[in-house]
Formats: C-alpha cells, structure tokens, sequence
C-alpha cells in the first residue's frame, strides 16, 4: 500500500563569524521512494556542495556563510511504497553468512558502546527465541523501561548513560536499540527521517536491523508510523546523520517540520502490525 507525503523543514541560524554547514535533511533517493519532487532554497543565495553516498545513499549539501543569518528551506513530495512482511517469517542472520559489509553495524560505535552493554543485553533478551520477534521485543522493553523525557539527556549522551538514566529522547531510545542488537550479534543502524503521526513534528530517530537479507525498520519510542517514515539518512549512530553539522561560531534560531499525507487517505491513529522495509536487497560482499 502506498502513500504520499508532502514533507519539509526551515532552519534558521545567525552565524556569528564565518562558518561552514553541512546538511544532511533532503528525502534519500531509494527505490521505494517513488516520484520524488523537492525544491531547496537558501537565503541569502550561497554556492553549495553536494554529495550523495554511493551505497547508502544519504544526501549531504554544505554552505560557507558569512558572518550574519542564514535559512535553509526544504519542501518535498513523495510517494512512499514500504515493504511488508509477516513479522513471524523473519529470521535472523547467522554471523557466518553476513554480507561483510554489514560489519561496521554489528561493532561498538561513539554513541554505541555495544561491548560495553553484552550481558546486559544477553540477560535479557538471549533466551528468546532469534528473529524479528526478538527485536520487537527489545523494543517493548525499551517502551516499558525507558520515559520519553525531553531534557533528560544531550547530544554527547551515549547509550550507556541512557540506560542508566532510563530516560531520553528518540535519539537515546534508537541508541539503547541498537546496542542490545549489535551485543547479540544483529547489525543495526541508525536512521533519521520525516515521520506521519508524530506529534509534534519533529526529525525523528528510530533504528533498523538486518535480518534475512533486508533492513527492517524498529521505534522503540512508538511515537510514530513505521509505515509513513520518509527516509533522510543512515549511519552507525547519530554522529554521522546529524541534520545540522555547523562549523564556527553559530547561534540556533526556530526549526519548522512538517509531513502531512496528500493523498486522502487513512488517519495516522492507524498503526500497522507488519514488518516494514524501505530499503531494497542489495548484492553484498561476500559472507564472513
């Protein structure tokens, strides 16, 4: 089932000397983002950079602004096509027969210290049985364990002080996430996005894990529809998806996010209880 998104962002930003941005907030150009329509605009008009990672595919432009303000506006359309699945027939990937560039998501990151989580994550969740089933349930006990709390932590919060807080926003929730996973051997990485149904709109981070061929899509948080996430960017943890990376001295004004369906259809009170994917199998490097 498909749905259409008119989505987009305004940033605004008073640059006190001289400063670079790099900006990672334009929809990911994926398969099952279909008939993509978008338009940028800077003021005051500033040359940009841009670059798309090959594999990824997370969209970066950067700006060199003057001393002064600048506002970064975004506004896209796009068609959203997700993969569904019974969540029961995902299986888990043996470590033997991963892709070996799935590496990187299964080793402790930044804001990951997986290592440092293992029998944490081997007492809780070790016995169940291996699956797409055992994520969600590392996601109910993040929702049962953890409060949603503004404030609560900051950008240098790591998922061990998270769960020793246990409290955080979307970023902590797809951290702790993560770490369980790649502590028991499931690749996970953390994605940024647009999201239907949040309230208030927002960026918002979640995490997805590769099982059986495909990265699977998972909110700790439950703020949000895993079948109207529009994709921004992917990375090992939030330090490399950062919506705004500013280099030099720069105040932060007001952030505008919006995402509203254009196509009639259903509420975003209607959560579905498939396994959702918005990323294709790829060919892979060999298995370990």
């Amino acid at each position: 089932m498909t749905a259409r998104y008119k989505l987009g962002c305004t940033l605004a930003y008073e640059a006190l000397s001289p400063s670079v941005f790099i900006f990672n907030i334009e929809v990911a150009r994926l398969r099952r983002h279909i008939d993509l329509v978008e338009r940028l605009t800077v003021s005051p008009d500033l040359p940009l950079k841009v670059y798309t990672v090959p594999d990824i595919k997370n969209r970066y432009f950067g700006l060199q602004v003057p001393a002064g303000s600048v506002t970064v506006h975004y506004e896209a359309e796009v068609t959203l096509d997700p993969f569904r699945a019974d969540p029961d027939s995902v299986r888990e990937t043996a470590i033997e027969d991963l892709p070996l560039d799935i590496m990187p998501f299964l080793l402790p990151s930044r804001f990951v210290p997986s290592d440092r989580l293992a029998d944490f994550a081997r007492k809780e969740f070790g016995y169940l049985k291996r699956g797409f089933n055992r994520v969600t349930a590392i996601c109910n006990w993040l929702y049962n364990n953890i409060d949603y709390r503004r404030g609560a932590s900051n950008e240098q919060t790591t998922a061990t002080e998270s769960l020793l807080l246990r409290a955080g926003v979307c970023r902590d929730f797809a951290h702790l996430g993560i770490a369980f996973c790649r502590a028991l051997g499931i690749p996970a990485r953390f994605v940024s996005c647009y999201a239907y149904g949040l309230r208030p709109a927002d960026f918002h981070a979640l995490f997805e894990t590769y099982l059986d061929g495909r990265w699977w899509l998972f909110d700790g948080t439950r703020m949000a529809n895993l079948d109207g996430l529009v994709r921004i960017g992917v990375g090992r943890d939030a330090a490399e998806i950062a919506f705004c990376s500013p280099f030099g001295n720069v105040s932060y004004g007001p952030v505008d996010i919006t995402i509203d369906r254009v196509d009639g259809g259903p509420e975003d009170t209607v959560r579905t209880t498939d396994a959702i994917s918005t990323e294709e199998p790829a060919p892979h490097a060999g298995a370990l």
